[in-house]
């Protein structure tokens, strides 16, 4: 079995501290997840490069940086319960589930929460809930939540979110059109009280639901 370990220190060397990502919790927590385990075996020998990769289903696991940049974000200190819209391939849950109490992630797809449950599972991550549902509507059962974070542009930010935000929780989202968005993070300081900061120029698949976009474009 090939060994990543060092490919995985690079990455983070120089995809994300040479980049400006200093929390240590986070470069703790991108040194132990397995990247490579997330996506096809095919694609191994890439999974550190500083890229997204399709993982299938018109879906992407995002770049090391961005993982990093949004993780950072969401200025967890472990003690919180955390939202993720976009399961994916499991890895940014992975890396959530060491930053957090509780992670509970939402994917649309079946194939790819069954995917990513058997790989969480598999590489101990016991932490992260996955629920297969239109993630644009949240998860309003196990609400309020001390961090959001979604992994897909947004055309604008779903009130569905803002509802289950704890007073002083932080959403991160892509907000912009289809090709191109904005890294926001949007932090509750009051019953109707946010603030809303520009984090960085990004790209991510679309949001796809009631209460993003509604309608694949191929």
């Amino acid at each position: 079995m090939k060994d990543f370990s060092i490919a995985r220190r690079r990455m983070v060397e120089d995809q994300v501290i040479a980049r400006g990502v200093s929390d240590q919790r986070v470069i703790d927590a991108m040194l132990k997840v397995p990247r490579h385990k997330f996506v096809e075996q095919a694609l191994e020998s890439q999974a550190y490069q500083d890229a997204p990769l399709p993982i299938g289903e018109k879906q992407t696991i995002s770049q090391p940086y961005m993982v990093a940049v949004m993780s950072e974000a969401l200025e967890l200190d472990g003690s919180e319960t955390v939202l993720e819209v976009g399961t994916g391939s499991g890895y940014q849950a992975a890396v959530l589930s060491l930053l957090a109490d509780r992670v509970f992630s939402l994917e649309r797809i079946p194939s790819l929460a069954r995917r990513a449950r058997r790989i969480l599972d598999e590489c101990g991550f016991s932490k992260v809930n996955i629920r297969v549902a239109d993630g644009t509507r949240g998860w309003q059962e196990m609400a309020p939540f001390d961090a959001i974070m979604v992994t897909a542009g947004a055309p604008d930010v779903p009130q569905e979110y803002l509802a289950q935000l704890a007073v002083g929780g932080r959403l991160v989202i892509p907000v912009g059109d289809r090709d191109s968005q904005v890294l926001m993070r949007i932090t509750r300081s009051g019953d109707n009280e946010y603030k809303e900061e520009r984090i960085l120029g990004c790209r991510f698949v679309p949001l796809i639901g009631a209460c993003g976009w509604q309608e694949e474009r191929f």
